[in-house]
């Protein structure tokens, strides 16, 4: 909220910004965050392709296994690989 005085008397009038400005910054740092980490968003979900792919196709029959007996398990554990491997790549900030 912004305040602006009126002169020559002591009186502060608010001033609201606007609602469409406040959405289209939201939109521009959703834009800039994607931008700067997109290798990191295709690591994470290729990841979890890949760890679902894995339980799919070799999965864990008898339940023992921590990380592939749950979809869940092994896709959440995929994405972090994912994220892991691909975060290696990333250039370096000037």
């Amino acid at each position: 909220m912004t305040y602006a005085l009126i002169s020559p008397y002591v009186t502060f009038v608010t001033v609201k910004p606007k609602f469409s400005h406040y959405l289209c910054t939201r939109k521009i740092i959703r834009m800039n965050f994607i931008q700067k980490n997109k290798l990191n968003l295709l690591g994470i979900i290729v990841g979890s392709i890949a760890g679902y792919l894995y339980y799919y196709f070799v999965g864990c029959a008898s339940g023992t296994c921590r990380i592939t007996s749950s979809p869940i398990n092994s896709t959440l554990y995929g994405a972090l690989m994912g994220f892991l491997l691909f975060s290696m790549f990333k250039p370096k900030e000037k």
